[in-house]
């Protein structure tokens, strides 16, 4: 079992069984209290199930991109969880679970590639691109963080296609609001060992640009 954090866009927990059932899950929306709802949220999906950090097999986080503020939240509770409680630690890029959300749609549709977007603020989006395959969607491109009007003209999910519709050549509709949760991003993980595949213990963010936050330089010295 995977209790699973991502604080990217929204901050978000889970816990997820190797089976791929999710067990419970939380998400809120308030971008701006990420690193006050993530340890609280994890107590009570724990306490609901009558769980504590023992019954865990390891600990999944995303790994951005995201901001600085926001993913930094999620990315120290998910190392500081796993230091207390001696449990793997792993991490998975966050736009991989708007993938797994999306792969039906997308096969239905005949999107064998296809673009997973997000809000990077600024007037750009962090991006992914992702092929179809028979065991589901894989990273084939990014990810990075563009203008809309710079990507490749695929099919586009995600709230950040949803954004910039009028800049994309084929934004998909139905996804508009779609952003990285917990719970899919376990499912991921659950696909990705499911076909051999080994998760990573690199918990790394994904800034992929500068904080905004600067360190003050010098004061400059008063004139007599």
């Amino acid at each position: 079992m995977l209790l699973c954090l991502d604080s990217s866009a929204v901050a978000s927990a889970a816990l997820v069984t190797g089976g791929g059932e999710v067990l419970g899950s939380f998400a809120s929306p308030d971008t701006r209290s990420h690193a006050e709802v993530l340890a609280p949220a994890v107590r009570a999906l724990l306490a609901d199930r009558g769980l504590t950090g023992a019954d865990l097999g390891g600990i999944l986080v995303g790994t951005g991109p995201g901001p600085f503020t926001g993913l930094r939240a999620g990315i120290a509770t998910a190392r500081a969880l796993a230091f207390a409680w001696d449990l793997p630690l792993h991490g998975l890029m966050s736009l991989e679970a708007v993938a797994q959300d999306a792969a039906g749609a997308a096969r239905a549709a005949g999107h064998d590639e296809f673009l997973v977007l997000t809000d990077a603020r600024r007037k750009e989006v962090y991006w992914a691109r992702f092929a179809l395959a028979e065991d589901g969607p894989r990273p084939v491109g990014g990810p990075g963080v563009a203008a809309a009007g710079q990507l490749p003209e695929l099919p586009a999910y995600g709230r950040g296609a949803g954004l910039y519709a009028d800049r994309l050549a084929r934004p998909v509709a139905e996804f508009a609001e779609a952003q990285p949760t917990a719970s899919s991003l376990g499912l991921a993980a659950v696909r990705r060992a499911a076909r051999g595949e080994a998760l990573s213990p690199d918990t790394t963010p994904l800034y992929l640009r500068e904080s905004d936050a600067k360190v003050p330089g010098p004061r400059k010295r008063a004139s007599a």
